[in-house]
């Protein structure tokens, strides 16, 4: 299902720790699409579905086993994916989601340090022939995504975290992206909200031209 050769319409995953700003492009990437046109479904992981958002508040505010987390986690992109995103991808949409799998791999493989084989097993069981297209990961040093945190709301149980869970997860991101350069664009969030909209502009360009 990313084969741009037979699927004209794309998926988009935002992925970064907490902190990193990812959620302020959301909206930007929403508004320059569907100004060019684009049928456009706009979701979130966890949640995005009723049970997914009862899901979203176990996941983020209960103390639980790792395992569990993680079983949690892709019951909600399972009903996410039959109820969101393969049927909008099925009609000809594009699909951008604020987080998705990498995520998964991020904060309970990284952050929580769960075996990374059994992340992989529930993907390939979850989404076998399903992968973003684009992710843009927004990373920045981990003080920065510290301070960023600490400004704005009442943090749920990961963004609670210490340092050195955010570091793991971070870590895991960069080596996912390494892995996947196909599809991972690294995004300085450090920068101004500008300056990195002119360098996703550029990006979102390049997905539309396949058009």
């Amino acid at each position: 299902m990313t084969d741009s050769t037979i699927r004209k319409n794309k998926f988009i995953t935002f992925e970064g720790i907490d902190g990193a700003g990812k959620s302020t492009h959301i909206a930007f990437v929403s508004k320059y699409l569907q100004d060019r046109g684009i049928d456009l479904v706009s979701s979130r992981e966890p949640g995005g579905t009723q049970l997914g958002e009862k899901l979203r508040e176990l996941v983020l505010h209960e103390p639980m086993h790792l395992e569990t987390e993680a079983l949690l986690m892709f019951a909600s992109r399972r009903e996410h994916i039959a109820q969101v995103i393969a049927p909008a991808l099925a009609r000809g949409a594009w699909v951008i989601s604020d987080r998705f799998t990498d995520a998964s791999f991020a904060y309970q493989g990284g952050g929580r340090g769960m075996d990374l084989a059994k992340l992989d097993a529930l993907e390939h069981w979850v989404h076998p022939h399903l992968q973003p297209d684009l992710t843009l990961l927004f990373d920045v040093p981990l003080d920065v995504a510290r301070a960023r945190l600490d400004a704005t709301r009442t943090l749920d149980k990961f963004e609670q975290e210490k340092t050195d869970f955010f570091a793991a997860t971070r870590n895991e991101y960069l080596r996912r992206a390494a892995q996947f350069p196909q599809r991972f664009r690294l995004v300085d969030a450090t920068r101004t909200i500008a300056e990195i909209e002119v360098e996703i502009t550029g990006i979102l360009d390049e997905l539309l031209a396949q058009r």
